[in-house]
């Protein structure tokens, strides 16, 4: 699979959450590219792809192994490994990266504090240099700074081919293997760093309807309304987090406000008023007041 990758791995020191980010112009990059483990680490593995350096490298962190020696466990058994790109962070300690000799110009890795960039078949070698400093200059939640990396990628040429998916993982600083933060895709787009920002937006506004309802839950009322609010703002355009946000702010209170949002999803798709009668007062408690709302007088 002949792959030209950027990415970046790294640790978010005060959260301690662990991630990776990569573009391509391959379809479904983040399937075989990148791989996070919460409390263990996070991996890239790119150029002539092998997909089991991300699980073995993790497997190694998970036993006790720093990045350095997890690379070098997993590339010696490896016969191809001229061919390959690595790069690896664990939950403590340096980053590790290997490119290698073999790997198509430009291609090439810088190492930070906390975090590595890779990239191969890129257009200008000034890329993997170009997202350290984009990354160790930005600020927000590591996610937020992994997509700056990967923009100023883009910005510097990027891939020679052109572009094709990204995707971006970010797991907890601890929790069962499974557990995620953050898993977006985009497998086949004109613009997929556009979309993964896109999603990224919906992501966001989407954790802040659960922490609005994590809130409601014990009678924050008050701190559950503006992020119902904040979450509105950052997809108008959802009908789904309308919906569902405007009867959590209903029930916190903020009635008017949340019929009109109620409102706006049934503007875009007429069955979400089939819905809102289908709900008991258990799921939504505030369903029967919005629903009389908005069919008084038909």
């Amino acid at each position: 699979m002949r792959q030209g990758t950027y990415s970046i791995v790294a640790r978010d020191p005060d959260t301690g959450e662990l991630g990776a980010a990569v573009q391509s112009h391959w379809f479904s990059v983040g399937s075989l590219c990148i791989w996070a483990r919460p409390g263990v680490g996070a991996v890239a593995t790119q150029s002539i792809v092998e997909p089991a350096h991300g699980p073995n490298a993790l497997d190694r962190l998970g036993a006790g192994d720093n990045a350095a020696t997890a690379l070098a466990v997993v590339l010696a058994a490896d016969d191809s490994a001229a061919l390959r790109q690595v790069g690896i962070i664990g939950a403590r300690g340096a980053p590790a990266a290997h490119t290698g000799r073999d790997c198509i110009a430009y291609a090439a890795h810088v190492l930070g504090d906390s975090w590595s960039c890779q990239a191969n078949m890129m257009e200008r070698d000034t890329v993997p240099a170009a997202m350290s400093a984009a990354f160790a200059a930005s600020a927000g939640s590591l996610g937020q700074r992994m997509l700056i990396a990967l923009e100023a990628a883009e910005a510097e040429g990027g891939d020679v081919r052109g572009r094709q998916s990204a995707a971006m993982l970010v797991v907890p600083p601890e929790g069962e293997a499974w557990r995620s933060r953050l898993d977006l895709r985009v497998d086949d787009s004109a613009e997929p760093l556009v979309e993964l920002r896109r999603l990224f937006g919906l992501h966001s506004a989407y954790e802040l309807a659960g922490e609005g309802d994590d809130l409601l839950a014990v009678g924050r009322v008050d701190e559950a309304g503006s992020r119902y609010r904040a979450a509105q703002e950052l997809a108008p355009h959802s009908d789904e987090l309308l919906f569902w946000a405007g009867l959590a702010m209903a029930q916190a209170g903020d009635v008017t406000g949340g019929i009109e949002a109620v409102r706006s999803a049934v503007a875009v798709h007429a069955n979400w008023l089939v819905l809102l009668a289908r709900l008991s007062p258990q799921m939504a408690p505030a369903a029967a007041d919005v629903l009389r709302a908005l069919t008084r007088g038909k």
